[in-house]
């Protein structure tokens, strides 16, 4: 799965949403980028509360306004951005490709033109209906591949694609 697989799951409620978050969080490793693709509200900082929790990085908070939040866990570096409010130069003068040696987790990524190539884990989130949320995920770089294909065959992940979290 180190090419372009991909797989799609479902959550009926932001609980389910935490709870896939935590999932892929125990996973990540250092180096993995996550790109967070979705509309305003589709869960994207509620996946990443759910990581965070499982890395242990206590409340993780939206960084809309301060942009960039760091969190030190026993293990890794997490680091969320938010880029929804910046314009391609903004982003540039973030110097996101600083963080690429701890698990980066970037909401509206479609304004970071200098986005890394490799070790990509991408999500994309739709709105199916006021609570429910359709999750595709994808990987680019054999790091992000391996990670993405033991999340795909987790069984909280297993559980949400049968509709059972």
């Amino acid at each position: 799965m180190t090419g372009s697989a991909s797989f799609s799951c479902r959550t009926s409620s932001g609980e389910e949403t935490l709870c896939l978050g935590r999932a892929l969080g125990r996973l990540l490793v250092p180096g993995i980028t996550v790109l967070l693709y979705g509309d305003l509200g589709t869960g994207k900082t509620v996946l990443v509360r759910g990581v965070g929790e499982a890395l242990g990085a206590g409340r993780v908070r939206s960084p809309s306004f301060t942009l960039v939040n760091e969190y030190r866990t026993k293990t890794l570096e997490l680091v969320h951005v938010d880029l929804y409010r910046l314009d391609p130069e903004g982003v540039d003068d973030l110097a996101l490709e600083e963080y690429r040696d701890r698990v980066l987790l970037v909401e509206w990524p479609e304004r970071w033109i200098g986005s890394p190539r490799d070790e990509i884990l991408k999500v994309e989130i739709t709105a199916d209906d006021e609570t429910g949320r359709t999750f595709v995920f994808s990987s680019s770089g054999p790091k992000a591949g391996r990670v993405l294909e033991e999340f795909a065959a987790s069984a909280e992940v297993e559980s949400a694609r049968r509709g059972l979290l």
